[in-house]
């Protein structure tokens, strides 16, 4: 039995992991859940699987858990609030499914209290990877994926070592604009944020979605397989693969390939990440072969898709710049779906953001997030 602590317990990674543990009752149990603002989700989560502690970001909405739960269990609010939640004691495994940086710091004090992580904020390694990593090499904890992608990779490699490899594949489907002769560059001005959300493999939150549209999602999944997999960013590529059935690849110096494939549910890294290294029997994903007509694979174009080259630039000059590259595209992303700035001026405002940075290399984290800071107000401006 896994004891599982899952911040950010109502959003769409944090909804399919509480499947997974209705799923698999015998093996896993939520012992804690946080949530950022959907109070009425939390409690009804709460009531139904009697966590020890629960967390909301907002303390007048911890308060209103408190009275409605009594003393059934223990509630707290804030960035404190998730650190406690992420350092329990009876803790096996923390699942952080915390869109945007929130989930740092508790990431990192659940890797100090000795607790294995699963992560699925990317912002937790594109912002702080080398401090992230470091830190579970010290404590002897690990870090285990939760995105499809890196998931796929690590079923792959299965312990063989970073010198095995000849270069690890991402796997896009490439979002709603894919196809060049249906939006050629000239037509981005056109695409709205009704269309931008409208994902054709995947459903996921808002920003994330975008995020596939621009491939800025897969740009940042690339610096994360740098640190994950512990190795260099010129070693990891990206293709398209409009099916979404194969999540990702390794090819290995001898030119062997292999590929992690299944449906699209993202249930089932989920799974892997809570009983590995165990494999628990599920019914959940289907996989049907005869009625996959074809797996298509091209290669991706920088020039309509100019996210993948500023997040390759980030990850490979490293230090802060990762950072920067993140913030200001949370910034954009925001501004677009606010219908401020148009899908092209996304790009467009991370890579200026990018431009007039003065990156630090191997920063503290305290100089990681004053970068974040400083490129958020500057994507603004």
């Amino acid at each position: 039995m896994k004891n599982v602590v899952l911040l950010g317990s109502t959003g769409s990674i944090g909804t399919s992991t509480v499947k997974v543990a209705e799923d698999l009752p015998d093996r896993i149990r939520l012992i804690a859940l946080a949530a950022g603002s959907n109070s009425e989700l939390l409690l009804d989560q709460t009531r139904k699987h009697q966590p020890a502690a629960i967390s909301i970001n907002d303390p007048a909405k911890a308060q209103e858990l408190r009275e409605a739960l009594g003393t059934a269990c223990k509630v707290h609010s804030g960035v404190e609030g998730l650190v406690k939640l992420a350092t329990l004691p009876e803790a096996d495994i923390v699942l952080i499914a915390i869109v945007g940086t929130a989930g740092l710091q508790p990431a990192l004090a659940a890797i100090r209290a000795g607790k294995d992580i699963a992560v699925a904020s990317k912002e937790i390694l594109v912002m702080a990877g080398e401090i992230v990593m470091n830190e579970a090499w010290k404590y002897g904890v690990r870090v285990l994926a939760v995105d499809s992608e890196h998931s796929a990779i690590f079923q792959c490699l299965d312990g063989k070592p970073a010198t095995s490899v000849r270069k690890l594949w991402l796997t896009a489907s490439g979002g709603p604009f894919r196809d060049a002769k249906l939006w050629p560059k000239e037509k981005f001005a056109e695409i709205t944020v009704e269309r931008a959300l409208k994902h054709p493999s995947w459903v996921m939150g808002r920003k994330i979605t975008i995020d596939s549209a621009t491939l800025f999602n897969k740009g940042l999944e690339m610096i994360e397989a740098r640190w994950l997999f512990d190795i260099e960013m010129a070693r990891v590529g990206v293709v398209v693969h409009p099916q979404s059935i194969v999540h990702s690849m390794v090819e290995f110096v001898d030119g062997s390939l292999l590929a992690q494939l299944s449906t699209p549910d993202m249930c089932l890294p989920i799974q892997y990440a809570l009983t590995y290294p165990e494999r628990a029997a599920s019914d959940r994903v289907q996989t049907d072969f005869p009625k996959l007509s074809s797996l298509t694979f091209e290669a991706p174009d920088p020039e309509r898709f100019p996210a993948l080259t500023l997040a390759r630039r980030a990850g490979e000059v490293g230090g802060t710049l990762p950072a920067v590259l993140n913030a200001a595209n949370e910034i954009a992303v925001e501004a677009f779906v606010n219908r401020k700035i148009s899908f092209l001026q996304i790009t467009e405002t991370v890579s200026r953001t990018m431009a007039a940075h003065q990156v630090v290399a191997h920063p503290t984290l305290e100089q990681i997030l004053t970068a974040d800071l400083w490129a958020r107000r500057e994507a603004a401006r």
